[in-house]
């Protein structure tokens, strides 16, 4: 996956200790004549105001000296565009009376049949791309089980029918999505048995928690 840079450092939040590097060279500049009084009392006043970097950046660009290095380097991550396109893989993950599981880095089709009689299966898209950027998975379970784990920046729409059985959504408990992301809408039919519909769950490694990576 293609990393891009996201977002704006402008826009980030400034903290008290960049506000003071931006009053040193204020002062700085005062003492070398290039800022009178007035002036500085102004942009200082500006500086202790200000929220984000954009705020403070244009208080020194006009002096011609050093500016300090507050503006942060722009975060890096997988936007949801690196997630769309790529050869599709199978349309169809059958159980019957066993178990499949498709996991890793796999392609998803537009229209993906998963079909669980007496056994189990488990669509893992923690890691896959999507052919397109709406994906629609039909889930049918027979006394069986059907487990559908989705990223935080995959959005997802349930509404299967379940008979004795159930579909069930918790992704909209976590971490909101990501606009403009790839959206899987799960549909179906479960009798006697479960649909799933999940986030990756979290667990600490070394004490700090992360996503779970399966596959």
């Amino acid at each position: 996956m293609s990393d891009e840079l996201v977002p704006d450092p402008r826009q980030m939040r400034a903290s008290d200790a960049d506000r003071e590097k931006v009053a040193r060279v204020l002062q700085q500049a005062h003492g070398e004549g290039r800022l009178d009084l007035v002036e500085l009392d102004e942009r200082l006043a500006a500086v202790y105001a200000s929220k984000t970097y954009g705020d403070l950046v244009p208080l020194t660009a006009d002096l011609g000296v050093a500016t300090p290095t507050v503006l942060p380097a722009p975060l890096q991550q997988n936007l949801p565009s690196s997630r769309i396109g790529g050869t599709p893989g199978s349309a169809t993950s059958f159980a019957f009376w066993s178990g499949v599981e498709r996991r890793g880095e796999w392609v998803v089709p537009a229209t993906h049949n998963a079909v669980a009689i007496m056994g189990g299966v488990q669509l893992d898209l923690t890691r896959a791309r999507f052919a397109q950027q709406e994906t629609t998975i039909n889930a049918y379970a027979l006394m069986g089980g059907i487990e559908i784990i989705v990223p935080p920046d995959v959005t997802v729409r349930v509404d299967g029918i379940g008979f004795m059985g159930a579909f069930e959504d918790s992704t909209h408990k976590g971490e909101p999505t990501i606009p403009g992301g790839p959206v899987v809408r799960v549909t179906g039919f479960a009798m006697m048995a479960g649909v799933e519909v999940r986030r990756p769950k979290k667990k600490k490694v070394k004490g700090v928690k992360r996503d779970e990576i399966e596959g």
